[in-house]
């Protein structure tokens, strides 16, 4: 499908890669009230984040991936949030999702990275499996899998017993999206844009090398079989705090889009009931404008602490870490999504009755904010308390 040449091709360098989130992200703006109704952006969208290579931006580089930058992926998501949140989330799990197939056995990574494919998953260990020969039968209703609509994998949690005798182990299990049933559930009150619909699996096989142990994820950093690049970068950090860095890249980004649309909306306004003064000079509004500057200021320090340590983490070629440097990352995560909920429920009560139309810009993206800040991988209570606890010296959350 063309993008009718709105696309900069060729080039991986930062003002590309700006200017290319940006067209995507007009693209997605455009139809964004018609992807909140439908449930879905259009194939266009996940069209041109794929012609852009957006999914290649953590692929290994042996399977042509740019290992790009993190400063400038997060500036990428955030540049493609401020037009599309939902549009930001495909882009970012379009591209995180290069990552956890990067640990399945050699011949799994082949044929899984190998092609020019996009992929969805849903982590979640709610499946069932039955033994059938070498690999396993898997069974069970997975929800919340973003993208799907648009690709060609999909990664579905369940436990399995890998070696007889030593007990079920959390695993990913990976399947042709054409093999599965997709339930269109997806009816919700914000990100409505991703498609997140569930996926439906009843008895398909899944042979040993597309499985991924979760402790190669999460505990030892190393895929199956090794045979890998030891200095590719995807390697040389812990998965999951990689994994989950979009998510306060895509609020940040809507966050952003949001302080702009009350100023420029304040700078305007006339208050009928004030004596037709004017909103600008109102001390409430200035003042609301001045905390919502810093706490974005706030936000975007944290995310820059994030990206910091990660490429510590790079840098050392640390792919395992504590629970306590773990959890510092769940709590910045925790508290951005909490301090951009906050901000985007102010800047929507406060600009008053016609920002609560249907359609109107600042009600889509408080409700996408919303949708965002629900993801448990951000909920602020479980991640200060994870934090805390490792701070104490106890253990930390079992995933995040």
């Amino acid at each position: 499908m063309s993008t009718d040449n709105v696309l900069l091709k060729g080039k991986m360098d930062r003002e590309t890669l700006l200017a290319n989130a940006e067209a995507i992200g007009k693209m997605a703006e455009a139809e964004a009230m018609e992807a909140d109704k439908n449930g879905h952006l259009s194939d266009k969208v996940s069209q041109a984040m794929k012609e852009a290579e957006f999914h290649k931006l953590m692929k290994p580089k042996k399977y042509g991936g740019h290992s790009v930058n993190l400063t400038l992926y997060t500036e990428m998501i955030r540049t493609v949030a401020r037009h599309s949140m939902a549009a930001a989330w495909l882009a970012y799990f379009y591209s995180a999702h290069e990552v956890w197939p990067a640990y399945l056995p050699p011949k799994g990574r082949d044929v899984v990275l190998g092609g020019d494919t996009l992929l969805a998953d849903v982590v979640a260990p709610v499946g069932k499996v039955e033994k059938d020969g070498e690999g396993f039968r898997l069974y069970g209703q997975w929800n919340f899998c973003s993208g799907v609509l648009s690709s060609d994998w999909v990664g579905l949690g369940a436990m399995a017993e890998l070696t007889e005798g030593e007990g079920p182990e959390y695993c990913l299990f990976v399947l042709p999206t054409s093999e599965v049933e997709i339930v269109r559930n997806w009816d919700t009150i914000g990100m409505r844009g991703t498609g997140s619909n569930g996926v439906l699996v009843e008895g398909i096989y899944v042979p040993p090398h597309m499985i991924v142990p979760a402790k190669n994820l999460f505990a030892t950093g190393v895929p199956v079989g090794e045979d890998y690049d030891k200095n590719d970068p995807v390697y040389r950090m812990p998965f999951m705090p990689l994994f989950l860095l979009g998510f306060p890249a895509v609020s940040i980004g809507g966050i952003e889009r949001l302080i702009s649309i009350f100023q420029e909306r304040t700078e305007k306004r006339v208050r009928v009931f004030k004596g037709g003064s004017n909103e600008s000079k109102s001390g409430g509004s200035q003042r609301l404008l001045a905390e919502l500057k810093i706490e974005l200021a706030a936000c975007l320090g944290l995310l820059d602490r994030y990206v910091q340590i990660l490429d510590k983490w790079q840098e050392e070629g640390k792919n395992v870490v504590s629970d306590e440097e773990r959890e510092e990352v769940f709590a910045i995560r925790g508290h951005i999504a909490a301090k951009t909920r906050d901000m985007a429920v102010k800047i929507l009560t406060t600009l008053g009755g016609t920002a609560i139309y249907k359609g109107d810009p600042a009600e889509l993206f408080t409700r996408d904010i919303l949708a965002v800040s629900s993801h448990p991988n951000s909920l602020w209570e479980d991640s200060m308390a994870a934090y805390g606890r490792t701070l104490f010296g106890l253990p930390g959350d079992p995933v995040w």
